[in-house]
């Protein structure tokens, strides 16, 4: 049974990832592990998107392929299961620092 768990588990991780889309090249920016206080996110430029943020006491998680832009925000997920985060700067350098604003957080690019 272990086991049977185990290979479903890995079976449903090579879905996900096969499921990601490649960042565009447009998009390339938006590659990289982005964080502020309460916020965590990692995109991948294969397409894979990590994200964590706590507030008011609780903590969300997603961990899902990218699915597509709309503008500059991005859609997550898989199938009809989509977050959608909305981003009000796109990624933008100021003093050799990279910034965006995501779902109204200032996030800042780990170099």
């Amino acid at each position: 049974m272990r086991k049977l768990l185990m290979m479903v588990a890995v079976l449903a991780c090579v879905l996900l990832v096969a499921c990601a889309k490649p960042l565009p090249p447009d998009k390339s920016a938006y590659a990289g592990y982005w964080r502020a206080h309460d916020m965590t996110l990692l995109i991948t430029v294969g397409g894979n998107v990590e994200y964590t943020r706590r507030e008011d006491g609780k903590r969300t998680s997603i961990n899902a392929p990218l699915q597509k832009f709309e503008g500059d925000n991005f859609v997550v997920g898989v199938g009809p299961m989509k977050t959608i985060f909305t981003v009000s700067t796109p990624p933008y350098q100021d003093q050799g620092a990279w910034h965006m604003t995501v779902d109204g957080v200032n996030l800042t690019r780990d170099q």
